[in-house]
């Protein structure tokens, strides 16, 4: 406690009013800044040829090793922009199963679902993810366009493009949503039975939280951004200027003061430790139309599929998870699988709890593909 003591004295010394609690605060905060920027300066240093910026990403494709593909095709008009990943030593003429990711709101394919998606390919399986139309290096305007119907039919995309690929068995497929991603994997595995499992990790539910707030912190100011966002369709409309909703950037003062886990460590994780340029947290304020009037557990009782839902013990999301999962009366063999200690973000790149959730992701897809 000296270095503190002396601290105090200099302050003093400068006739400065301030109280310990406040000097302990700006020297959190300073800590945390000079952390945070340690950290994006390693990231910046590391330039993966194909823009992945999880850690153990594929730097090359090496005989032997886990292969990725950049690939583009065109969803509904729109070119999508994809990564496949083949197992070590793929041989086109055999069969592999496969697995679908989608990525989490505001993220994109070089990030956690990469991350997933490759780990999973390590264990055998052909994966693919891309990034949602209007998003990331996918195509489509207005960009940051967010709404659920195109989420849904990205995941469905994905799917069209995977089973035609050579070396995949359109018989054996499945497929991972993380986050946002999850909520609009439960949708569009309701009416898609090509998928034979379903699987979700820290599942956020896009459409309560945008009507509700998150943790229903929202619910009083339900009529005022519908009607912002019909304010903001009507100017779209008539050529304006687009408004977004979300945050462009974030100070590291910000991110301290961020009272929820999800929030805060998502910052750190998308604006400082694992940022991308093709990431980001804002959308179309009038996406907000369609996303306050849905709701990913509705119809639940459709998906009767296999279905493993795994969240962070810890995380502030997981009454979501609680949600889906009681209402999916007819998934066959359903789980919950709680991966003990970790929060929401935490899933997406701590290596002792990524590990756990693809152990019992291959487990799982093992079984029925």
């Amino acid at each position: 406690m000296n270095w503190i003591i002396s601290l105090k004295e200099i302050v003093r010394s400068f006739k400065i009013k301030i109280t310990m609690k406040s000097v302990i605060k700006n020297i959190l905060l300073m800590v945390t800044a000079i952390t945070t920027s340690i950290i994006s300066l390693a990231q910046n240093k590391i330039t993966n040829p194909f823009g992945l910026v999880y850690a153990g990403a594929v730097n090359e494709n090496v005989p032997g090793k886990v292969h990725i593909h950049p690939v583009t095709y065109q969803l509904n008009g729109i070119s999508i922009a994809a990564n496949v990943y083949t197992p070590a030593n793929f041989d086109a003429t055999k069969k592999y199963p496969a697995i679908v990711v989608a990525h989490p709101n505001g993220g994109v394919k070089e990030q956690t679902a990469g991350l997933y998606a490759q780990r999973l390919a390590e264990s055998g399986y052909v994966t693919i993810v891309a990034d949602a139309a209007y998003q990331g290096a996918s195509g489509g305007e207005p960009r940051h366009t967010d709404k659920p119907a195109n989420r849904i039919e990205d995941i469905r995309g994905m799917a069209d493009f995977i089973t035609q690929y050579k070396g995949v068995d359109a018989d054996r497929l499945a497929v991972l949503g993380i986050c946002g991603g999850g909520g609009y994997t439960l949708k569009a595995a309701q009416s898609d039975k090509r998928f034979k499992a379903v699987a979700t990790l820290s599942m956020f539910n896009s459409g309560e939280v945008r009507r509700n707030g998150f943790m229903n912190a929202g619910l009083t100011t339900i009529q005022q951004r519908l009607q912002k966002a019909a304010e903001a369709r009507a100017q779209e409309a008539m050529g304006g200027k687009i408004i977004y909703a979300g945050v462009a950037s974030v100070t590291d003062e910000e991110i301290a003061k961020t009272s929820t886990d999800l929030y805060r460590e998502g910052y750190m994780y998308y604006y400082r430790t694992h940022a991308h340029s093709n990431s980001t947290f804002l959308y179309t304020m009038s996406s907000l139309l369609d996303l306050m009037t849905w709701d990913a557990t509705t119809n639940m009782d459709l998906i009767n599929q296999p279905l493993l839902m795994m969240a962070g013990s810890k995380a502030d999301t997981k009454y979501m998870t609680d949600e889906a999962f009681a209402k999916a009366n007819n998934a066959k063999d359903k789980e919950l699988f709680l991966i003990e200690g970790a929060t929401h973000i935490q899933t997406y790149y701590v290596h002792e709890y990524v590990s756990q959730a693809v152990h019992k992701l291959t487990s799982f897809y093992g079984k029925y593909l």
